[in-house]
């Protein structure tokens, strides 16, 4: 991975050189999406490398224990089953 970004951003100035000698706009564009190419896939590499779970594997943080997943729907009225009983209005 190491080795493709570094080609990435060799490829990136050459591109920015022929754009330079040759006084064209289009390669100097093409030498920055290649650059941002290459700075994307080095972010990704670096969060992948040191990520959390990457680290509990090693044993350098605790276990992360897993979340409860799920919506409680208690709280929620549906039309079907009208207003709650605690607002009901007696009539007198």
């Amino acid at each position: 991975m190491v080795v493709a970004v570094v080609a990435l951003v060799a490829w990136a100035l050459e591109l920015m050189q022929a754009a330079n000698d040759r006084r064209e706009f289009s390669l100097m564009l093409a030498g920055c999406m290649v650059c941002s190419a290459a700075v994307g896939l080095a972010t990704v590499m670096v969060l992948t490398l040191t990520g959390a779970n990457r680290l509990e594997a090693r044993g350098l943080l605790p276990p992360i224990p897993p979340l409860e997943s799920g919506v409680s729907l208690d709280a929620i009225v549906l039309p079907s089953q009208g207003p709650p009983q605690s607002r009901l209005v007696s009539p007198e």
